[in-house]
């Protein structure tokens, strides 16, 4: 008790204790820099972070500001699934190195600074979301990579935040054949109904504004397969929040 008292912060000292065994290093190149979990000043200019004005729905960022709900072209063409979508980068680098990092090469320690991120970017979804929902992968996926790099990072939201994380709600049904080289509409054919809420868990959904959380966001066509899946089991609102998207 004296130590409370006293106004000892464990959190601080064992962040000066790590930092004392492992200099602090910028997410990014690696260079050494003042605190953990962080992006050095260079990185930091070179990181694309998006914000309005954009795309009322889907988020792509516009050059200019125009207006208050206004729509891409591809929103104009064909509304997605989803209700809105808004990511934390542009999926360019030297932010791309950093997603690829986290997603392949095991950098899972960077999962809390996105966590800080993405509370950030969606703080307007975050406020209106009843329950944070990650897109799973394939079983036989997930045993190859060892983790669900869209868990980690809903997991560190979840921290941020205070909203509850349903890690299992959603189940991947098959797996899909990779969707690199396909086009929008057959990315859309590849991934339609490979997603499904988990059996018994309907109720978890029914009623309920879900954010979808993943690490990029590309053409849309596996969020709004998620999204899909979602609202057939009763969702009320579906937003997605992702790390990074593509900006074409």
């Amino acid at each position: 008790m004296a130590i409370v008292e006293q106004g000892f912060d464990v959190r601080r000292f064992g962040d000066r204790v790590l930092d004392l065994f492992l200099p602090p290093q910028c997410l990014a190149c690696r260079a050494t820099i003042d605190r953990q979990g962080a992006l050095c000043a260079v990185c930091w200019e070179t990181v694309d972070f998006l914000a309005s004005p954009c795309c009322g729905v889907c988020g792509h960022p516009f050059e200019f500001d125009a207006g208050e709900g206004a729509l891409c072209a591809a929103c104009l063409d064909r509304r997605p699934a989803y209700g809105r979508a808004r990511a934390v980068l542009r999926y360019a680098p030297p932010a791309r190195d950093l997603v690829l990092g986290f997603k392949y090469g095991d950098q899972t320690y960077a999962a809390p600074a996105f966590g800080r991120w993405l509370a950030r970017a969606g703080r307007e979804l975050l406020a209106e979301a009843d329950v944070l929902v990650p897109v799973p992968l394939h079983w036989t996926r997930l045993f190859q990579r060892r983790f669900n790099q869209s868990i980690l990072i809903a997991r560190a939201l979840a921290r941020e935040s205070g909203l509850p994380m349903a890690a299992d709600l959603l189940v991947r049904l098959r797996r899909t054949p990779p969707q690199g080289r396909l086009s929008p509409a057959a990315r859309r054919r590849n991934v339609q109904g490979a997603f499904a809420v988990r059996s018994g868990r309907e109720e978890s959904v029914a009623g309920r504004k879900v954010l979808l959380i993943d690490d990029v966001m590309t053409t849309g066509a596996t969020i709004e397969a998620c999204a899909e899946a979602l609202f057939e089991a009763g969702a009320a609102g579906v937003d997605v929040l992702t790390l990074a998207r593509v900006v074409r």
